[in-house]
């Protein structure tokens, strides 16, 4: 298993000499390529972070939690999942620190902790994903596509924490 990657590369740098490829020429050129890409990246990055960080600091995601819980409890999701569910579209690294913090709290096996790990990997973020792929679009309008996949991951978790709750 440890020669996987070196395999691989050597087979490229094989198949690229019989194919007489300039292996550092397109080397350098994907890294100036990905440069390009970095810096077009940023300011959207920067806008998602700032605006993450805005909304932890000013405890907006705690009252928007305390606000869901009790409409997300008729419909089977439990009140330790709001934070995370409001912080899974946004930040990957925040959704996993609230995900730990179940875990910790309440141990992987139980209810709560089950229906956490299922949203972490079901989910994806989805105002990050698109910063991205809007970045890179010539045409900067999402339309209907952020409702709808946070509709859908929300319609995913509902699903999921009943498959839970009977497993």
């Amino acid at each position: 298993m440890n020669y996987v990657v070196p395999v691989v590369i050597l087979l490229t740098l094989l198949f690229s000499v019989i194919k007489k490829v300039r292996v550092y020429d397109g080397f350098l050129t994907g890294l100036k390529e990905s440069f390009s890409l970095v810096l077009s990246l940023l300011p959207y990055y920067a806008t998602v972070f700032m605006l993450l960080e805005v909304f932890r600091l000013s405890g907006l995601n705690k009252t928007i939690s305390d606000i869901l819980a009790v409409p997300l409890s008729y419909i089977g999701i439990p009140k330790e999942l709001c934070e995370l569910l409001i912080l899974r579209p946004l930040s990957g690294s925040g959704s996993m620190v609230a995900a730990e913090k179940i875990f910790v709290e309440y141990g992987v096996d139980s209810y709560v902790a089950r229906c956490a790990a299922v949203v972490m990997s079901a989910n994806d973020t989805v105002l990050y994903i698109s910063a991205v792929y809007v970045s890179k679009c010539a045409d900067k309008k999402t339309g209907a596509a952020i409702p709808i996949s946070i509709f859908s991951s929300m319609v995913g978790t509902i699903v999921a924490c009943l498959i839970c709750r009977v497993l």
